[in-house]
């Protein structure tokens, strides 16, 4: 769904100095299914960690530089996160609820928020 939302995001995921010619090609790369436990890895430390997401503050902001470092602009993860709502509907069906997208919209939304201060943190001595 990702690319489908923004396929200029496709030369961002390059490993091994390696263009992918079409999205399918990233998707079947272990390198990328890698970078999407990654990700959901992030997500599963946010929902443990719901009433105190303070704790990876520190941690967020770095990956956010890491990100940062790489091209990531921060508008992507807004595509991110449409891509992440759309496959917790597609997995959850109706339970899927008014109230159930938000919760995760404002969980996503916090994520995203301690991610964006890697890219306001400037390195010491500049």
């Amino acid at each position: 769904r990702l690319f489908d939302l923004d396929p200029d995001l496709l030369p961002l995921f390059q490993y091994n100095c390696k263009q992918f010619a079409s999205p399918q090609e990233c998707l079947s790369a272990p390198e990328f299914l890698d970078h999407i436990r990654k990700v959901m890895l992030v997500i599963d430390a946010a929902v443990s960690h719901l009433e105190n997401l303070s704790c990876l503050e520190d941690y967020l902001c770095n990956l956010g530089k890491k990100h940062q470092a790489v091209g990531v602009k921060v508008e992507s993860f807004s595509t991110v996160g449409e891509s992440l709502l759309y496959m917790l509907e597609r997995c959850l069906g109706t339970a899927f609820s008014p109230d159930v997208r938000e919760a995760w919209s404002k969980l996503y939304g916090a994520v995203v928020k301690a991610m964006r201060r890697g890219w306001e943190t400037l390195p010491e001595g500049d």
